[in-house]
């Protein structure tokens, strides 16, 4: 690729992510597209997260500030395939009905009606898990870095999934607004919102640090207060309180970075970012990281000599323009730098 390819020039019609011409056995890093998002109850667009990620990355410069031979790994973005998106497309109308009767109270007039629907979402999402767990692992038995590319939160399950199955032991790095800790959110047992609770279930799963949260239930709050030695929580309001105080931001990402096992997986949502940043995200919420904080984190867990295992960015939505996309796709081209 190198011989032929300008990093230069303008990206070209037909090209890759990031206008990049490699193949998938060129390239180091793949990224799984997820387009999945039937939980979402307040703004859905989720599932075009990846197309729009996709179509922004063509615009980004390939000389990354910090990792600017980054180019030359090869990164490939993989399909997402068309039955399951049409499974997709013929299931997101029965989850915002079921949305919509909770919100509404009627459920209780027709219960039959909507655990038949509750099960046919639930099905469906095995479904599409199952085909992720399997990608996952075609392309981790070649010797490929895979990151996965959503979709709403709910998506990286599978990965998780496919590390139990492996028996590897790691802790999260969990970049949020929300902690996603609810059992069964809406009635919605692969819920967006619940996907550590899902998590946590598998005891390889040994630590999640969880940053830039700022919205959460009583629940979700006993669940963190339960298990301090495996969850350790950097509520957006503390750190702000501390920074505000004199603290260093550097103090407190080498806290998160001591708080994490060797092996580490990035989940990163993007309404983690202050929502100028991601104005169309699904869940957005007032405060949270600017984009150098994420990026100076996400540097500094690489310049520790962690292991990082995996990683995924999710809940980019794009709505009007191509603002979401545009940040999206620079979140993604950092975290294939930093793994």
């Amino acid at each position: 690729m190198e011989k032929t390819f300008d990093p230069n020039a303008a990206a070209v019609a037909d090209a890759g992510i990031y206008g990049l011409p490699c193949t998938a056995e060129e390239a180091q890093i793949i990224i799984i597209p997820v387009e999945w998002e039937l939980t979402t109850s307040y703004n859905r667009g989720t599932v075009d997260g990846p197309s729009a990620v996709f179509e922004a990355s063509m615009q980004v410069d390939l000389c990354h500030h910090d990792y600017p031979n980054l180019w030359k790994r090869g990164i490939y973005m993989d399909r997402f395939p068309e039955e399951l998106r049409e499974l997709h497309d013929r299931l997101a109308p029965m989850s915002e009905e079921i949305i919509e009767a909770l919100y509404d109270g009627v459920m209780e007039e027709d219960p039959d009606k909507y655990q038949k629907m509750y099960a046919d979402i639930e099905a469906g999402t095995e479904r599409k898990n199952e085909w992720l767990r399997g990608r996952i692992a075609y392309w981790k038995r070649q010797g490929k870095v895979v990151g996965l590319l959503g979709g709403d939160h709910s998506c990286p399950l599978a990965y998780h999934q496919y590390f139990h199955e492996q028996g590897v032991e790691y802790g999260i790095l969990h970049a949020d607004a929300h902690l996603d800790l609810r059992e069964a959110f809406e009635g919605f047992k692969y819920s967006h919102a619940s996907i550590f609770y899902n998590t946590l279930k598998f005891d390889n799963v040994k630590k999640l640090v969880q940053v830039g949260i700022r919205d959460y239930c009583h629940q979700e709050k006993a669940l963190t207060e339960s298990q301090p030695d495996r969850i350790k929580v950097f509520y957006d309001r503390d750190c702000r309180r501390r920074l505000y105080e004199g603290a260093l931001w550097k103090d407190l990402v080498n806290e998160m970075v001591d708080a994490l096992p060797q092996k580490v997986y990035l989940s990163i949502d993007i309404d983690a970012l202050d929502p100028k940043l991601c104005p169309n995200t699904g869940t957005p919420v007032p405060g949270g990281l600017e984009y150098e904080e994420l990026m100076y984190l996400l540097n500094r867990i690489h310049e520790s000599g962690k292991d990082i295992i995996g990683f995924d960015l999710c809940e980019v939505s794009p709505g009007e323009g191509d603002w979401d996309g545009n940040v999206g796709a620079r979140v993604l081209f950092h975290l294939c730098g930093v793994v």
